[in-house]
């Protein structure tokens, strides 16, 4: 830095900036002006009320809403629906952790059967398998050992078990790729660790894999509870008396359309937020001493 002839300093390159921390002290401070974060807010906010008046102005009782959305027929479907929801997720669990042990085989054979196993079962659409699941005594008649046990299938196939093995098999085939990823994300140093201590394979699996896997597992299998919720509605293509099924059968008699589905929305809603509630105490118990932690322990 040198002075110029009318006593100012000049700045030449490769030199020192002068201390102008004095200076930047004394700046005002200008708040920053974030206007399409405002923007963005209000066009949501216009929607959300453009949404709620059209609601309130439409041609809906709502005292109609209020009617039903406790009446019998409304709670049995609801009853029925986390009944299929609870079973068929059971099927979908134990199924999907043994055709992922197939795939995790060292055996070819089993590795490919757990392999077609997916790639057949979460390639067809639910609503297809619903729909062969409970006509499938066009293909088999009858049931069991012929002369010992056997039974009619047309009796045996009912809505309820249609139901269950259509969502039960179609949910294994994505549940077996979760447990799969789960047991895949433990290292195999602590295997090998495991296996030195002398404890047999049963014991790794459940005191070493399964800890370590239940915290990548419980997250999307708990997404998967509320979609075979959700998914649970299209039982109502044959007959089973799920929550939506219940709705239509009422407004078949009433003509009270929106009404019926906002009623069945509305229990929709309450139990899926009851699900996601549970998934958060779930994930926080398996994820117990895999919290991020910055540097010097704080959380």
């Amino acid at each position: 830095m040198t002075a110029t002839p009318d006593g100012t300093l000049e700045t030449r390159p490769g030199s020192p900036p002068p201390d102008i921390r004095g200076r930047t002290e004394d700046m005002p401070r200008v708040p920053v002006r974030r206007y399409g974060r405002w923007l963005s807010a209000a066009l949501l906010a216009a929607v959300m009320a453009w949404l709620a008046g059209a609601f309130a102005r439409g041609d809906i009782a709502w005292d109609v809403v209020g009617q039903y959305l406790t009446a019998a027929g409304i709670m049995r479907g609801l009853v029925n629906t986390v009944v299929i929801t609870v079973v068929s997720m059971a099927l979908g669990v134990v199924a999907g952790t043994g055709v992922a042990l197939l795939r995790l085989s060292d055996n070819p054979v089993a590795s490919s059967v757990g392999a077609a196993y997916v790639w057949f079962f979460r390639g067809v659409p639910v609503l297809l398998q619903l729909l062969l699941w409970y006509n499938i005594a066009l293909v088999f008649p009858t049931l069991g050992i012929p002369g010992l046990l056997e039974a009619r299938t047309i009796d045996v196939m009912t809505p309820f078990v249609a139901t269950l093995l259509g969502l039960g098999i179609h949910q294994s085939a994505y549940t077996a790729e979760i447990v799969r990823a789960g047991i895949l994300s433990v290292d195999d140093g602590q295997l090998e660790a495991a296996h030195s201590l002398g404890m047999g394979t049963m014991r790794i699996r459940r005191r070493i894999v399964l800890p370590q896997a239940m915290r990548v597992i419980v997250p999307p299998l708990g997404n998967e509870v509320i979609s075979t919720l959700k998914t649970s509605s299209l039982a109502a293509v044959i007959t089973y008396g799920e929550i939506l099924q219940s709705a239509q059968l009422i407004y078949y008699v009433n003509n009270r359309v929106i009404e019926l589905l906002i009623v069945a929305s509305v229990w929709y809603l309450v139990v899926v937020s009851a699900l996601s509630i549970g998934q958060h105490f779930v994930e926080r118990r398996f994820g117990r001493g895999f919290a991020r932690r910055t540097v010097g322990g704080a959380r």
